[in-house]
C-alpha cells in the first residue's frame, strides 16, 4: 500500500499520512466488506479515494470530471507474458516518467505494472469496466513511449 501511495502522491510525508488514513478507514468500515469480494481490491478502492480526494484537497492535480475513456471503450488489449528482463525495464521507464502523467494514467500504470494487479482488479479497484482498463493502460504506454523520445 505504502509504495502505490508514493507512486501516485510523490510525496512521502503524504503518502505515509495516507496509508495510515486508509487502514484506519478501513477498520472503521470493516463492517462494509463484502466477504465475496477480495480484501486487496477493497483495500486499493479505500486508498485510490482517499489519494483522489487527497489531490482535489491540495490542487495539485486537476481531477477531469469529464472522462473519455469511460464513455468509449475499446476492446481490452492483450496480456502478454514477457520475460522478467523487459519486465523490469518497462517498470524503469514507468518510474522516470510517472510523474508526468496525468493521474488517471499514472495510478493505472502503478495498478497494473508495480502492484501486478489484474485487469478485473483494476476495474474493481477504479469502478471502470475492464475495457476501459485496457484503454487507459494503452493510452499511458503511448504517452510513456512520447516521453521517452523527447
Amino acid at each position: 500500500m505504502r509504495r502505490y501511495a508514493t507512486r501516485f502522491l510523490f510525496n512521502l510525508e503524504d503518502a505515509e499520512d495516507l496509508v495510515q488514513e486508509v487502514f484506519i478507514k478501513a477498520f472503521t468500515n470493516i463492517q462494509s466488506f463484502d466477504s465475496k469480494r477480495k480484501f486487496s481490491s477493497w483495500l486499493y478502492r479505500i486508498a485510490h479515494n482517499t489519494f483522489i480526494n487527497a489531490i482535489k484537497k491540495k490542487g495539485r492535480e486537476p481531477i477531469p470530471f469529464f472522462d473519455p475513456d469511460t464513455l468509449s471503450p475499446h476492446p481490452v488489449a492483450k496480456e502478454t507474458a514477457d520475460g522478467k528482463l523487459i519486465s523490469q525495464e518497462i517498470k524503469e521507464e514507468i518510474n522516470n516518467h510517472l510523474n508526468k502523467l496525468k493521474p488517471k494514467y499514472r495510478e493505472i500504470l502503478v495498478l497494473y505494472f508495480l502492484e501486478e494487479l489484474s485487469y478485473q482488479e483494476i476495474s474493481d479497484i477504479l469502478h471502470i469496466p475492464i475495457s476501459t482498463v485496457g484503454v487507459r493502460l494503452t493510452r499511458a504506454k503511448t504517452q510513456i513511449k512520447k516521453l521517452k523520445l523527447k
